[in-house]
């Protein structure tokens, strides 16, 4: 029997013949044309420039031989990176989460350290001047590929490409497959006018050129992601009441912006059934459709570190350090333009900080890229299905509006993030439709609190206080949860690490995403929310729309109820400046309205609303024609408030009152936030008119079957 150090010295001959036959196979695949040629030439002027400035940034003399000795090192490093590359990305899966950190931060700097160790003409480096000269070539080389091309985006994307063509023969699969890109928060308003201005010229072409059709669908109450992606990925409209609610069950807030939270959400409304369910692939999600390939999905926090696209960006050129690089320049961009807005005036805005500038830069740049190389490794690999969520647009308009400029010049990036993935799909085994839809869209407002100088909280504390001894608000901070989505994203990939490096992602999110209230809000299983004392009336804001529930109360309360507990507690908040309706459910189970200067009852449900009763003014006039049907079907969710408050719509300027301090808000109604839209390859099988979410997701199903990838008849 062989001893260990036996075992040991066998092994390592055989690991290494491995990786020089992986060699030998890139080099024998190896085949030069013109855009390799293009590339190359690219390639070595734009490490040649970012390591003489690297070299030049450092103190003393590095080189003996000036620009001969650069030369040599950018030749140098950009063999041995098109050599190591592949085997750091095999070596980062493996090693998962903890490998996919180091590898982001150190890949680069391993790789110039190699070339420098093997260069006589450049004087020792110690490991700090490695990594700062890695770090500093990564700046530059960001600068240079800037004037290359029209935009920052071009060297990434086009690398993006070049690997999934490039590994695209090794999957052998082909037949049919579907991708659905879900552009967060982009209204069908606001995309026809992003159209019209240019700024989406792969969707502009799409449409214009009949491949793809363009259609609207309502989302109802609450318009909102988690209820957005619970209808489309799982068929469901009943399991989400906002963003933000009181769970009688279990007795405690939900936030659905929370792994924990979205993760037993999830639980709770997945059939087993959901779009994905089928061999499909969930990236960038708060749900996962029931995918068994999970990335970056808040539902299901585990490691990225064995994707092989998380991998690739994270040792790639254009990747990782590109992206921390772009990152900054977002956040300076962030501040100015918000500083230019303060000088300019503009109205209505709220305060742009630091904190959301960080996290715009997350958005915008980091999570984006990420997200696109794991969906380009999807599509290379084969997945039958893939629905990846970009929230890009949504987090930027949140803070600046849904039509300032800086936040349709998010919609160009996410063009071109199509026309990627596009070209993508083009060079793949599989013939991969496309799909682009949103979950919602955004309205514009001057805040509650800016219009009133009270939160809704407050208000209803004020308002309760003389009618029960034990009263206070309990709503969260206005921009804590959703404005962390992304942050929540990327942390969700630290899950699966070790607890040391687990330790130190949640340390680096405190700073990012640290909730005024303390939460942590990336545990894998729902963290308990402190007891409620006795009697609280808590207010659980979602936009434009807040539930106000009695948490000592098992059951939902009725109007008569509430009456009873606080006089006039309703009819004074509905005439409250800032407050557009108050609904309530009777004793009977109609459904009444108050708002200023009138009530009506309604009866009957969401497909026949019927007015049983109406005194005044109808309060939800403001609101247009299918208000009614759309409070009805909220009525019929659970774990709706006792009282359920909608934000006060300007008609004249078209402008809704958020509860959060948000220029862009959603949730309520009022504007185009209930307005989302599907672009969809002509030819699929689409009822006429305005769909509905649930129709949405029928149609993708449908899709599924006609293409023979999902088995007809096992879908409840």
């Amino acid at each position: 029997m062989s001893s260990p150090a036996e075992a040991s010295s066998t092994t390592r001959p055989d690991r290494g013949r491995r990786l020089l036959r992986l060699v030998r196979r890139r080099i024998g695949a190896f085949r030069p044309s013109w855009t390799w040629t293009a590339e190359v030439v690219r390639s070595l002027i734009t490490s040649f420039v970012a390591l003489a400035v690297s070299l030049w940034v450092l103190p003393g003399t590095q080189v003996d031989a000036g620009a001969t000795s650069v030369a040599s090192l950018a030749i140098t490093v950009v063999t041995l990176g098109a050599i190591l590359r592949p085997l750091i990305v095999r070596l980062t899966v493996l090693t998962g989460a903890v490998g996919l950190l180091v590898s982001g931060f150190l890949a680069q700097a391993g790789i110039l350290a190699l070339a420098l160790a093997l260069l006589p003409t450049v004087e020792p480096f110690t490991l700090s001047e490695v990594v700062l000269a890695a770090w500093a070539a990564a700046a530059t080389a960001t600068a240079v590929n800037w004037l290359f091309d029209a935009g920052s985006d071009e060297a990434f994307l086009g690398q993006t490409l070049q690997r999934a063509v490039l590994r695209t023969p090794r999957a052998g699969v082909d037949g049919p497959g579907l991708l659905v890109v879900q552009l967060d928060g982009v209204s069908e308003p606001v995309l026809r006018q992003a159209l019209t201005a240019g700024s989406l010229p792969t969707l502009s072409r799409w449409l214009r050129g009949g491949s793809h059709e363009l259609r609207r669908w309502h989302t109802g109450i609450p318009a909102t992601t988690p209820a957005g992606q619970a209808v489309l990925l799982h068929g469901d409209t009943t399991s989400v009441p906002g963003f933000r609610w009181w769970d009688r069950d279990q007795g405690r807030l939900v936030t659905a912006s929370r792994p924990g939270d979205a993760a037993a959400l999830e639980r709770s409304l997945s059939t087993g059934r959901g779009l994905l369910a089928d061999g499909g692939a969930s990236v960038s999600n708060l749900l996962s459709g029931d995918a068994p390939e999970r990335v970056l999905t808040v539902s299901d926090a585990r490691a990225p570190g064995g994707d092989a696209g998380a991998a690739s960006f994270a040792t790639a050129r254009s990747g990782f350090l590109r992206s921390v690089v772009l990152l900054v320049g977002q956040i300076v961009t962030e501040l100015h333009q918000a500083r230019r807005q303060r000088a300019r005036g503009v109205l209505p805005r709220v305060r742009r900080g630091g904190r959301f500038a960080l996290l715009r830069g997350v958005a915008t740049v980091v999570l984006r890229d990420l997200t696109t190389s794991v969906v380009a490794e999807q599509l290379t690999r084969g997945t039958p299905v893939v629905f990846v969520d970009y929230v890009d647009y949504d987090e930027v308009a949140h803070h600046a509006g849904p039509t300032r400029p800086e936040s349709l010049r998010t919609l160009e990036h996410l063009d071109q993030v199509l026309h990627l993935l596009e070209q993508v799909a083009e060079q793949v085994g599989r013939r991969y439709e496309i799909a682009v839809v949103s979950d919602h869209g955004q309205a514009q407002g001057t805040t509650f609190r800016q219009l009133t100088g009270r939160t809704l909280e407050q208000v209803v504390e004020e308002l309760a206080a003389g009618s029960h001894p034990r009263l206070g608000g309990a709503g969260p901070d206005a921009d804590d949860d959703e404005l962390g989505i992304p942050a929540q994203l990327v942390l969700s990939a630290g899950a699966g690490a070790s607890r040391a490096v687990a330790r130190a992602a949640t340390s680096a999110a405190s700073t990012v995403t640290r909730r005024r209230r303390g939460s942590a809000g990336h545990d894998l299983e729902p963290a308990p929310e402190p007891a409620p004392e006795p009697a609280r009336l808590l207010v659980a804001v979602s936009g434009s729309l807040a539930h106000v529930y009695r948490t000592d109360q098992p059951t939902r309360l009725s109007h008569a109820r509430l009456e009873r507990l606080h006089p006039g507690l309703v009819e004074r908040l509905a005439a409250h400046p800032g407050v557009g309706a108050v609904m309530t459910r009777c004793d009977d189970g109609a459904v009444r309205v108050d708002g200023p200067g009138g009530h009506l009852v309604l009866g009957g449900d969401a497909e026949q609303p019927v007015v049983a009763e109406q005194h005044g003014r109808d309060p939800l006039a403001p609101y247009g024609e299918t208000a009614r049907a759309d409070l009805l079907a909220l009525d019929a969710r659970n774990h709706v408030g006792d009282l359920v408050v909608l934000a006060a719509f300007d008609t004249r300027l078209h402008e809704v009152a958020a509860f959060e301090e948000l220029v862009g808000s959603h949730g309520g109604l009022g504007g185009d936030q209930t307005e989302a839209f599907v672009v969809h390859p002509r030819g699929w099988r689409v009822p006429d008119g305005v769909l509905t979410g649930r129709q949405v997701h029928d149609v993708l199903v449908g899709r599924l079957v006609d293409l023979g990838l999902r088995e007809e008849g096992r879908d409840e």
